[in-house]
């Protein structure tokens, strides 16, 4: 199941499976916890999610997120997703050709949790920053990006990460039934740094869908390091810094926007 909800800062976002087994988690769910003789609280606390979002997954009224399946499995260190279809041992360290053929060694330097910053559609003069993290998936054979730290959680995207030689730019791309939403960042600076542009769907007018595009920054996370996330006001002691890097998609000419 997939379809297009507005979210928290007025972007229209993919809500989709993911692939996830959702009945299949949640009898998972229901069986650790009485064997770890744990509450729900316990575990909601755990993967520092809401009480109300992990009782109404765990009964079905709404969906399991990735980033939500990902935190839960964090939490009770134990794997709830189907496993995928295994590759080839020859091509499992190499990206399919439509993702630019690139070897896991060679990307290695992008995984990681990223501070994303892009600004807020619904909220004028304000910067909307969560997390990014980036990822070699194992049983597909290629980088993966899944956000998280939103204050719209239920709406995080995740997807496939695309990275050809030809351009040198990088492609965090969430595709569902055809609809797509993109990311487009060049080339990382030494501190590992990425800046481009993303180009989505938001709700204007009514049922009205409008294309929107805007810079987005992706800020290397170090080790022991807690972000602020959410939506950042005016005057907020992380408005300035966070406006001065997120100016430097444009300002560096990693991006252009025409008008």
């Amino acid at each position: 199941m997939c379809g297009y909800v507005r979210n928290f800062c007025g972007e229209l976002c993919i809500v989709s499976d993911e692939m996830l087994d959702h009945p299949e988690i949640a009898r998972r769910l229901r069986v650790e916890i009485a064997r770890r003789r744990m509450s729900r609280q316990a575990l909601a606390d755990m993967a520092k999610l809401s009480l109300s979002t992990l009782e109404k997954a765990l009964a079905g009224s709404r969906p399991f997120t990735l980033a939500t399946v990902v935190r839960l499995e964090d939490a009770l260190e134990l794997k709830l997703r189907r496993a995928p279809a295994p590759r080839s041992a020859a091509s499992a360290d190499l990206a399919p050709e439509s993702m630019g053929s690139y070897a896991r060694a060679a990307v290695q330097w992008i995984e990681g949790d990223y501070l994303t910053l892009r600004p807020s559609f619904g909220e004028v003069d304000r910067i909307y920053a969560y997390r990014t993290r980036i990822a070699w998936d194992e049983g597909k054979g290629h980088l993966i990006f899944a956000e998280s730290d939103r204050l719209d959680d239920v709406f995080s995207q995740s997807g496939f990460v695309s990275m050809p030689n030809l351009s040198g730019h990088t492609y965090l791309v969430t595709s569902e039934s055809g609809q797509f939403r993109l990311v487009m960042l060049g080339r990382a600076t030494r501190e590992r740094r990425m800046f481009g542009l993303l180009s989505t769907l938001m709700v204007g007018a009514g049922s009205q869908l409008i294309p929107v595009s805007c810079p987005i920054a992706y800020v290397p996370i170090e080790p022991g390091v807690v972000p602020e996330f959410g939506l950042i006001r005016a005057g907020e002691p992380q408005e300035a810094p966070y406006r001065d890097i997120l100016g430097k998609a444009l300002s560096d000419d990693f991006c252009r926007l025409r008008g």
